[in-house]
């Protein structure tokens, strides 16, 4: 096709394409009058190959250039789909070009249905893409052809973005008044509450006026007429009633309080708000209040009240279940012929798991029963069964029949549930083949924190197959490679499982790592220990290192170090037998490998292994059997030590520097455990397990900090010393405390390990359970119970000690009552009130003699302490609970004091 026609001798096309490329935006929409269909097509493809090299540079004369690209592209696409297509484009996204003149001009030239086609197109793509950015465009040809106005989301959030920019500088109306002259107000207003993620826009406030934050505009505008208040009154029950995130549910809540809809219209919703009963907190008490004052009026049925009560009577949160026996009380005192329904819903919170609750149920039942009548008290007595047993006696006067059974024996079965103790967990046979082994590396490499048998299963198998037949093994491990390939040194991190794929490495033969090992070791430094390593860290590079050695060159018939149960630990008689069977094939083990197996090794051994062991004769099995008649590595008690409020604690996390709140916390400490293992001459191993034994000072053990870096716990550190729980509790009490007084999550969650794993329970790891069961978080709390049950059942808890601690944590603020209550509400749920007892009557000294008698939940503590000690038969005086039960006043507390107080004296 000719482009010669033009000046200088240059095309249409030419000189639409030199325009693009030299700046003259202003002559576009000129050279695209000036294109016929064929030439269009022409330019377009061209513009296309010039987006590609754009796409590459990103100047600021590119972004330019991108600019009239745009405009260009546009007018060239005939057909509405391309070209809606075209303006959405990502490339175009770095400059307001929608608000561009030229490029309204290009779209002002296009047909009406052209125009109206590419809107709908791009109203309809997904929110978030970069169509959004195309609103000033969209509403541009709305306003100007009064086509159909698009609802959907891009478009909406365009809108309501576009009524936030007030601009800058002088006097500006508020949002309401904006919105009042605003012809899409009408429509677009009630598609707000249809959005996700809408809190913010919803309740920022514009200035201190009246009616410059949405929600008090929709009120504003609704009670104008401006929009139908009818509709906004239904999206909002409706949005409400479809769930959602906290914070948007809060905001379309303030949107209905603005609405500040009447009785009547209320009334005409009573379904709607029986529904928000069961939402969350905040919905449900709005959706009670407005209830009461409807039956308090007479605009509801009164079956209402029954259903509502058997909706909020179960849930804990206890400020509604109080307002809704109040509720239930003023109907019965307000009509009295209601008193027999009354009585029978408030009998549903006889089965709270509050005994102040279900006493405040049973003062309702007993005001309003002479009034109910006979013909109630069956079903009253069945519900009143599930009454805490301190009730009893009482809901029995009342109903004229005793109630409950054998529950205030404490020889009723209360004191002895725990759950069996946890049984050993064999690691499984060895990864018998190729593809076996890379099906378990790819899985391993997926997950987020590989468990500890799945990682040294793996490892092992690279070693033991590579010996069989390495090169099946490479072929076979190909394709992980391909997706998770090993990326060189790690030069900052810490040393994870995921660098196994170094040993992987070795098995390919890729540039041997044996040989960048080597170089590095010589030099001082480790290819996969980076700057920020910690001391687990670098015994597990030492390990992967010396297995990629071994692949390349020892051959090994298998490693020494694989435990044989998944918390890490190892049988002595197999240790023996694989040292057995490496003297049988004249292999030296690697000193790596042998110093882990030692750390793992159960040194409680019987006498045939003993001289199973002894009866080696290679450098190994000598120091085994030296290993095992000395007892191994030596444990060591911990200390008590309070750090004191008044020093802050710094923290630097991937975001930066944060200064954190002074904060009073219990550590301990611990002396010095020796350099790590020796043989029978004194002679070390290895200096790598030497740096997970470090110290030899007296000093309180806490997470290694480098650099401002604090290191959490991963599962396979605990794995390193599974006979030596009180030093890994120890060394990790920082994060298991920063999930009580940070309020951080996670670390918890590693507590059964613990619990699960072998050697003294002392002062650590009893101070890292009380610190998870007073955490922020439910998921740690549950962890914490689960490791408190599991120490029970294995007889491995001091309760005395464990009370002792949560006393002093409480007292100082650092674990808050109600979450400790928490905990230890489930832990006796399960039917260990025992336990639960053991602990509580130790932290009582500390919790009504030290702590603050107005923290709030520890009345419910001190409930919770009472019911335990009615079940388990506990007695014997308490002085700290005879002085609180003797104090003045009604208080919470002190109520529970008595309590508590009465059951201990019998």
């Amino acid at each position: 096709m000719s482009t010669t026609a033009g000046t200088g001798g240059q095309g249409p096309v030419d000189e639409l394409l030199t325009a693009v490329r030299s700046g003259r935006l202003a002559r576009i929409p000129e050279l695209l009058a000036a294109l016929d269909p064929a030439q269009r097509r022409s330019g377009l493809a061209a513009l296309k190959e010039l987006r590609k090299e754009l796409r590459q540079d990103w100047s600021r004369e590119a972004a330019e250039a991108r600019g009239r690209l745009l405009v260009a592209g546009l007018g060239c696409h005939a057909g509405p789909a391309g070209a809606a297509v075209w303006l959405a484009g990502s490339d175009f996204a770095d400059r307001p070009w929608a608000r561009n003149s030229v490029l309204h001009q290009v779209v002002e030239a296009q047909p009406l249905e052209w125009q109206v086609e590419v809107v709908t197109r791009l109203a309809a793509r997904p929110a978030r893409n970069q169509g959004w950015s195309m609103y000033p465009v969209m509403e541009a040809v709305v306003r100007r052809t009064g086509c159909e106005v698009p609802r959907g989301e891009t478009f909406v959030r365009g809108w309501m973005d576009r009524v936030n920019d007030f601009g800058s500088g002088g006097a500006r109306p508020t949002l309401a008044e904006k919105l009042r002259q605003d012809a899409l107000t009408p429509v677009l207003l009630p598609e707000l509450l249809e959005l996700a993620d809408i809190s913010w826009p919803l309740t920022f406030r514009h200035s201190p006026r009246p009616g410059d934050v949405w929600t008090e505009a929709i009120g504003e505008l609704a009670a104008a007429g401006v929009v139908d208040r009818t509709e906004l009154l239904d999206r909002c029950l409706a949005r409400l009633l479809r769930g959602g995130k906290p914070g948007d549910q809060r905001a379309c809540l303030e949107a209905l309080r603005a609405l500040d809809p009447t009785p009547a219209e209320y009334a005409a919703r009573v379904r709607d708000l029986v529904a928000l009963l069961d939402g969350q907190s905040v919905l449900a008490g709005h959706a009670q209040e407005v209830l009461a004052g409807l039956d308090e009026a007479g605009l509801i049925e009164p079956e209402v009240l029954p259903e509502a009560s058997a909706v909020v009577l179960f849930r804990t949160e206890k400020k509604l279940v109080r307002a809704q026996l109040a509720w239930l009380d003023k109907a019965a005192r307000r009509a009295p012929d209601r008193s027999g329904p009354v009585v029978l819903a408030a009998a549903e919170a006889f089965g709270h798991l509050d005994a102040a609750l279900q006493e405040r149920a049973l003062n309702v039942v007993a005001r309003h029963l002479k009034a109910a009548g006979e013909a109630v008290v069956a079903e009253l007595r069945t519900a009143a069964e599930a009454l805490n047993p301190a009730h009893h006696r009482r809901a029995g006067d009342l109903l004229g029949a005793p109630v409950g059974g054998d529950e205030d024996d404490p020889d009723a079965g209360w004191n002895a549930f725990l759950p069996p103790a946890p049984e050993p967990r064999p690691l499984g046979a060895p990864i018998g083949s190729a593809v076996e082994l890379a099906e378990e590396l790819s899985a391993l490499l997926a997950s987020g924190e590989p468990a500890v048998a799945d990682f040294e299963r793996v490892l092992d198998g690279l070693v033991r197959l590579s010996r069989l037949d390495r090169k099946a093994l490479a072929e076979a491990v190909e394709p992980v490679r391909r997706v998770h390939p090993w990326n060189g040194t790690n030069s900052g991190g810490d040393c994870m499982p995921r660098e196994i794929l170094y040993v992987v490495a070795a098995v390919a033969g890729e540039t041997p790592p044996w040989k960048v090992w080597d170089y590095l070791g010589r030099k001082g430094r480790s290819v996969l220990r980076g700057a920020h390593t910690t001391v687990h860290g670098a015994v597990l590079a030492a390990r992967l290192e010396e297995a990629a050695w071994q692949v390349d060159q020892a051959r090994l018939p298998y490693l020494l170090a694989t435990p044989t149960d998944a918390t890490g630990a190892m049988d002595a008689a197999v240790l023996v037998e694989r040292i057995a069977g490496y003297e049988a094939a004249g292999v030296t083990p690697g000193k790596a490998d042998l110093s882990q197996a030692l750390l793992r090794v159960d040194v409680r051994v019987e006498e045939a292994v003993l001289k199973a062991a002894e009866a080696l004769t290679s450098p190994a099995g000598r120091w085994l059997a030296h290993w095992l008649r000395t007892g191994g590595l030596p444990g060591q008690p911990s200390e008590r030590v309070l750090f004191a409020p008044g020093k802050g604690v710094r923290r630097t996390n991937a975001y930066g520097d944060r200064w954190w709140e002074d904060v009073e916390r219990i550590a301990v400490a611990q002396p010095g455990i020796g350099a790590g293992p020796k043989g029978p001459g004194g002679e070390r191993l290895t200096a790598e397990p030497r740096a997970l034994l470090d110290g030899t000072e007296p000093s309180v053990a806490r997470a290694r900090k480098v650099h401002g870096w604090t290191w959490r716990p991963v599962a396979h550190w605990f794995a390193m010393l599974p006979w030596h729980r009180e030093e890994l509790a120890a060394r990790w009490l920082d994060p298991f405390a920063e999930g009580a007084d940070r309020d951080e999550r996670g670390a918890a969650r590693y507590l059964p390990l613990l619990a699960e794993a072998g050697g003294p329970a002392g002062l650590a790891l009893h101070l890292a359970l009380a610190y998870g069961l007073g955490a922020r978080h439910a998921e740690d709390r549950t962890a914490a119970v689960d490791a408190l049950l599991v120490l029970a059942a294995r007889g491995d808890l001091d309760g005395a000690l464990l009370g002792r601690e949560l006393g002093a944590l409480v007292a100082c603020g650092t674990v808050l009552a109600g979450r400790l209550g928490a905990a230890l509400t489930t832990a006796a749920e399960t039917g260990a009130r025992a336990t639960v007892w053991s602990v509580l009557a130790a932290a009582l000294p500390g919790l009504l003699g030290e702590a603050d008698q107005s923290t709030r939940g520890l009345g419910d503590l001190i409930a919770l302490a009472t019911d335990c000690a009615r079940r388990t038969g506990a007695r014997g005086p308490v002085a700290e609970v005879t002085a609180a039960a003797e104090r003045g006043g009604s208080g919470r507390v002190v109520k529970e004091a008595r309590a508590l107080r009465d059951v201990l004296a019998g």
